[in-house]
């Protein structure tokens, strides 16, 4: 089973149905004890960090989500859910992240003829392969959409991407897997990575 966590941000439907379309179990929920009890876990998210953060906390989902990740088990964070994960946004000045991955989120800085928010299809090069990129081929088109970035600790970044700046728009550290993209919105590529994350579960094995 795989438990999507509730805590208000969003984007929660398109990700369930993706997972369910892979064959899935899923359950979402905003119970911690349910959430403990799952194989696996996605934090998803669209919106503000703070407001986030100010959910998780106001959920009492923060100390679970600790713990889960502790456990082993394949935990997956997607777009703002990515980003929670580190210690802290130029969204949200002053608002601490998890802080359970090392890095900070910044704005992506206005260039020329690139519009913000990054909204659309991109590729990015692999720097890892392994966890999410098992037997993905080339430099794979996925869907972002976001107006802050990762820069993260250079040995987590498992994929980049280029808009203007170099986005660090994947990571993994050991059962803990991030992105920056939506791969619930980003087709047969989205999909296989996905079906990558459920067969860690399958097989008991971390990123």
């Amino acid at each position: 089973m795989i438990a999507i966590i509730d805590y208000g941000a969003g984007n929660i439907r398109s990700v369930e149905k993706a997972l369910q379309h892979i064959g899935c179990a899923v359950t979402v929920t905003k119970d911690p004890a349910e959430l403990l009890s799952a194989d696996a876990a996605v934090l998803p998210g669209v919106g503000a960090f703070g407001d986030a953060m100010a959910e998780l906390r106001a959920r009492g989902l923060e100390e679970p989500i600790r713990k889960f990740i502790a456990s082993g088990k394949p935990f997956l964070g997607i777009c703002l859910g990515l980003q929670i994960l580190f210690e802290s946004s130029e969204e949200s000045p002053g608002v601490a992240g998890l802080g359970l991955l090392k890095g900070k989120i910044v704005r992506i800085p206005a260039v020329e003829g690139l519009k913000i928010p990054h909204m659309g299809w991109n590729s990015l090069s692999v720097r890892k392969e392994g966890g999410l990129f098992t037997g993905v081929a080339g430099e794979p088109y996925v869907y972002f959409v976001h107006s802050y970035y990762l820069q993260a600790a250079e040995d987590i970044v498992s994929a980049t991407a280029e808009y203007g700046v170099t986005i660090h728009a994947a990571v993994q550290k050991n059962n803990v897997m991030a992105c920056q993209f939506h791969p619930e919105k980003s087709g047969a590529v989205g999909l296989e990575l996905l079906q990558n994350f459920a067969a860690m579960i399958r097989k008991g094995e971390r990123a």
